[in-house]
């Protein structure tokens, strides 16, 4: 009798390790999109680096997600650069100033709205 209560015990707990490594992150989708994006660039700017580190810091421990871990090893292989490097280098942009929202590295908008300006 207790063999048969200890087996079940096993089974369940295997059941529950296999859930477990198999999880989805509420922010998979959104979080696909951005490694998506980071993938497309040869070189990162300073958002894209801290992109990557969050992303990293946010995978680290989830149990599951392994196509996004994946993905986040290649960017660093991609970009040449290790963990280390990565944490040092978001490290350096924080105490240079940097705040969520201030990309003055990167160019957003066509300028189809400053051409309407310039003419009247």
């Amino acid at each position: 009798m207790v063999e048969a209560y200890s087996c079940d015990y096993f089974d369940f707990f295997d059941e529950f390790l296999k859930f477990m490594q198999d999880q989805n992150h509420p922010l998979y989708s959104n979080d696909r999109g951005i490694i998506d994006r980071l993938l497309a660039k040869e070189l990162p700017s300073s958002s894209d680096l801290i992109e990557l580190a969050r992303l990293f810091i946010r995978y680290q421990e989830f149990p599951g997600a392994n196509d996004i871990k994946t993905d986040l090893s290649k960017l660093l292989n991609f970009w040449g650069i290790s963990r280390e490097e990565l944490n040092s280098k978001v490290r350096e942009i924080w105490a240079n100033g940097y705040r969520p929202g201030d990309h003055k590295d990167e160019v957003v908008g066509s300028g189809f709205d400053t051409t309407e300006n310039e003419n009247t």
